[in-house]
């Protein structure tokens, strides 16, 4: 495992949780570049991006509220994913930074896009790393992110698998078929990933802080089809396609440039992805689906890039990076590629 002795952990005090960030020690000064992760995860996923970062570049990454070494907090889902964007933003106050660029993984991917909604002259750049749909995780069809169900059936904390869970409360470290040890080399990465680091990524997925005010947070029942729908409370209902809608950056003023980057082979942020319950259903993995016509997979990247097409056809600009053979964690992955295309990207 590659070491980092050159990594600060400060503990931020904010008007909400205190707030773990972790930064190049040598590079405490700098355009400051803050890196927001995903779910079931933490900052030290970003440690191998920011120990390659040049040196007149000031990394910062988070750890949002109730993951890695930031307070546990409740989550107030009905207000999709503004409770950590309003963390990052209180963080970034805190140090005192008048503008910065952003990065963003998975759920991060939402999280800076909100972000931007909330502040977008406070920020010089957007970069988004396999980002969940504007539209959220399950629940929708269209490139519009229609709802298949007004209560957002589909989606939301009932739609974790209950082993997993259970074995994240635990701090399960064997690689049982639902660990997270496994959901890690099966579906963080791609076939092909040479392993570095799987202990420190463990550590971190195994951070996550349990219950219905957290991951996977609360559900109620549904007369629709998978039967569940989104509570209110907790990490996946934030991102219920009832609560989130992230299509606003359309219209935000200034628009600053976005730069896209996926692997190709993501099976979690994908038009087929296998953590969806639709696609599950249609592929006979869960009893009673009703056809395709009905609950359609979601089509996460056809969302995404209407989405960006428009924010580039109101005036503002993007980029897309797809990186071959690369699963959902292109940062870990594919370092070196994402590193280039992100000095492109901030001209540095």
């Amino acid at each position: 495992m590659a070491e980092y002795p050159n990594i600060a952990v400060n503990m931020i005090s904010t008007p909400g949780p205190a707030v773990c960030v972790r930064e190049v020690a040598s590079r405490m000064e700098g355009r400051p570049v803050v890196f927001v992760h995903g779910n079931v995860s933490s900052s030290l996923f970003f440690f191998p991006l920011m120990s390659r970062l040049p040196h007149h570049v000031r990394p910062i990454a988070v750890d949002l509220r109730g993951f890695g070494g930031t307070d546990t907090a409740p989550v107030d889902a009905s207000r999709g994913l503004r409770d950590f964007a309003d963390d990052v933003w209180a963080t970034i106050d805190a140090l005192g930074l008048e503008q910065v660029d952003l990065v963003g993984w998975s759920m991060g991917g939402g999280v800076v896009m909100q972000m931007t909604i909330d502040r977008p002259a406070a920020v010089t750049s957007l970069t988004l790393l396999n980002p969940v749909s504007p539209f959220g995780f399950g629940g929708t069809t269209g490139l519009d992110g229609a709802l298949v169900a007004p209560d957002g059936a589909g989606s939301g904390g009932g739609t974790a698998n209950a082993d997993f869970v259970r074995a994240l409360d635990d701090t399960d470290e064997s690689d049982g078929p639902t660990s997270p040890l496994t959901i890690l080399r099966k579906f963080y990465v791609a076939p092909g990933w040479d392993g570095e680091d799987e202990a420190l990524y463990l550590r971190s997925m195994l951070s996550t802080s349990i219950g219905d005010d957290n991951y996977p947070g609360d559900s109620v029942p549904s007369e629709t089809w998978p039967g569940v729908a989104p509570g209110r409370r907790g990490v996946l209902n934030t991102m219920s396609p009832t609560f989130l809608d992230l299509s606003g950056i359309v219209d935000i003023s200034p628009r600053p440039p976005i730069l896209w980057i996926r692997g190709e082979a993501d099976q979690i942020v994908s038009d087929s992805s296998i953590f969806d319950l639709a696609q599950l259903g249609a592929l006979g993995a869960i009893p009673g689906y009703p056809g395709i016509d009905r609950v359609p997979p979601q089509p996460m990247i056809g969302q995404t890039r209407s989405v960006l097409d428009a924010y580039q056809s109101s005036g503002g600009q993007y980029e897309e990076v797809v990186l071959p053979d690369v699963g959902h964690s292109p940062h870990i992955e594919a370092t070196d590629d994402v590193l280039a295309a992100l000095l492109r990207h901030l001209g540095v």
